[in-house]
């Protein structure tokens, strides 16, 4: 049982029944976003905290060349999942992903990717209060450093930041049931990311310090794969995506092919930038947060600055996504009736982003590196990226051929195609998370620890 109150641009609120029926009550019509203010929504989903950790990753993969080539090859199967996942929406006219993957692949898949789902955004979210923590304590580092270091007040403690702030500029933001009222919030945040890369990009070309050794090939065959959960975890927008395309003003893929392209380009062109400039420039010395790498000045302090903002306006787009899946798992559990979903939605969506927000702050007060949950997080975006967009060509593309039985060279192109791309995102699932595990129990988790400290 699922609620689908997701900012569809019709002017209906369907709820799944008990028998799979779906109820239509009549509610009115928002007005949608535009293909153009869509692009910010994506791009702001798209863009976060695997923007710090791309230069990092770069190393690890055996330099910049190496990773540019993989992320080339992944971008083909992340651009498609996207149009895949559109186009499944519009079946149905669904508006969140786990309900595409039940209008295609039934009930049972339903809950195996609103269980992923939860998972994810939950451990994005810890991932973005971390990274708010990281941005403040430079900035008090930089502007007030022997006040810091020597007296160490309580409200400049990681933990009073990342509580007070996030108390005061992100749980505001997380009630609203539409996500497309986010769009002016995301322009800021967009603008202070390109600001970022300028700054990375600057100053590779200003004189810096000599880097450390930079890899020219990776030092064993396997490490290629070490770029792959941060691609996979940088260039997720999928569980966000069918949210922001079901609020866009007209809704068709031609107008979302628009949005999309524009989004990734602006993506690869800041991902791609970031991470070349930012890892020649620091070699080896890299860190998992590259901001932490550079000697704080004004350009850098505006960056931390900037970041934080970012991150305070990316933070309710997962919890909105995060809380859909949660609440879809918990009707479903409980199996509640269409009406009584209907009654307490105001109540439980309240109540889940209240929790929501609380258990995010709790962990990421006391998790110091973001490089670790950026692992694991890939692993599981591989699933969203991969597996569940692969399950739904193949199933549509079925049912196609069982209603006229006619095997045509597209259907059998896109049987090939969903195929290897449920095969390739259950080995990118298993190495990736093996690989992190394995970093995890091998050194454990260590913070990263800038040039700029007491």
């Amino acid at each position: 049982m699922s609620f689908t109150d997701h900012g569809e641009k019709t002017p209906l609120l369907s709820v799944q029944a008990a028998d799979d029926e779906v109820i239509i009550i009549q509610q009115e019509k928002p007005k949608g976003s535009s293909w153009y203010a869509s692009v910010f929504l994506v791009v702001n989903a798209a863009l976060g905290a695997g923007l710090l950790n791309f230069p990092q990753a770069y190393h690890q993969a055996g330099g910049v060349l190496v990773a540019i080539l993989i992320q080339a090859v992944f971008l083909v199967f992340i651009v498609a999942a996207i149009m895949i996942l559109a186009y499944c929406s519009d079946i149905k006219g669904v508006g969140n992903y786990q309900d595409v993957v039940r209008t295609v692949c039934g009930q049972n898949a339903q809950r195996a990717s609103a269980m992923f789902l939860t998972i994810y955004c939950f451990g994005t979210c810890i991932t973005f209060l971390i990274v708010i923590g990281d941005q403040w304590e430079e900035f008090f580092l930089f502007v007030a450093k022997s006040f810091y270091c020597e007296h160490s007040p309580w409200y400049m403690d990681r933990k009073a930041t990342i509580t007070i702030t996030s108390l005061i500029l992100i749980l505001p933001l997380c009630f609203p049931k539409r996500i497309d009222f986010l769009k002016y919030a995301s322009v800021i945040g967009v603008i202070g990311i390109l600001y970022v890369v300028g700054v990375v990009t600057v100053k590779y070309f200003l004189p810096h310090d000599n880097p450390g050794p930079i890899k020219t090939k990776p030092d064993q065959w396997m490490d290629v794969f070490h770029v792959v959960p941060t691609v996979c975890f940088a260039y997720q927008c999928h569980v966000s995506i069918i949210p922001i395309y079901s609020c866009m003003e007209p809704r068709n893929l031609k107008q979302f092919s628009k949005t999309v392209s524009v989004a990734i380009f602006l993506c690869i062109l800041t991902y791609t930038g970031t991470a070349a400039f930012g890892y020649l420039t620091f070699g080896d010395l890299i860190t998992s947060d590259i901001l932490l790498s550079y000697d704080p000045d004004t350009s850098v302090i505006i960056a931390v600055i900037l970041i934080a903002v970012k991150t305070y306006t990316s933070y309710p787009i997962l919890l909105f996504c995060g809380r859909a899946a949660f609440e879809c798992l918990w009707t479903d559990l409980r199996r509640l009736d269409a009406e009584v979903i209907v009654e307490y939605e105001r109540s439980r969506r309240i109540t889940i982003t209240i929790a929501w927000f609380t258990a995010t702050l709790a962990l990421a007060a006391f998790i110091p590196n973001i490089g670790i949950v950026i692992e694991i997080l890939g692993a599981f975006a591989a699933v969203f990226i991969f597996i569940f967009p692969g399950m739904c060509m193949l199933v549509s593309t079925m049912n196609q051929v069982k209603e006229d039985n006619i095997w045509t060279k597209s259907r059998k192109c896109r049987v090939i195609s969903s195929c290897c791309f449920m095969t390739l995102g259950t080995f990118i699932f298993g190495l990736t998370l093996a690989q992190s595990v394995m970093n995890f129990v091998g050194g454990g988790i260590k913070a990263d620890k800038s040039k700029y400290t007491c």
